[in-house]
């Protein structure tokens, strides 16, 4: 079994930044993609950022283009989400998932919990 824990978010105001931790256990952190999905409220969960197996490749959704840096540490079986020039429509729930390189929830097979990032105005 497979656990995925987020940590790194708070509250932060409009333009500052906040960086995302998402630790997985288990041995096989490095054979997998890993994804970053956010929430908001009344909102369906949507596509953040991914990130290859060896860390090469990232691939990120066009409103955090620019924005926002993903990267991953194999050795300590962790992915990171770098967020910088917040807005305050970035508010949500932030998922860090694992699974088979894509952009739709149904390619990961585990989550994390989610931890909450809020941008105030």
């Amino acid at each position: 079994q497979v656990q995925l824990v987020e940590s790194g978010g708070g509250l932060v105001q409009a333009g500052g930044s906040l960086r995302l931790s998402c630790a997985a256990s288990g041995r096989t952190f490095s054979m997998y993609a890993m994804g970053w999905f956010r929430q908001a409220p009344g909102k369906e969960r949507e596509f953040v950022g991914g990130i290859s197996r060896g860390g090469s490749i990232t691939s990120y959704a066009d409103s955090v283009k620019g924005r926002f840096t993903i990267s991953r540490d194999n050795a300590k079986n962790t992915v990171y989400l770098e967020m910088n020039s917040l807005k305050p429509e970035d508010t949500a729930v932030y998922y860090c998932a694992r699974g088979r390189w894509g952009t739709v929830s149904t390619e990961y097979d585990y989550w994390g919990q989610g931890t909450q990032v809020t941008v105030s105005a």
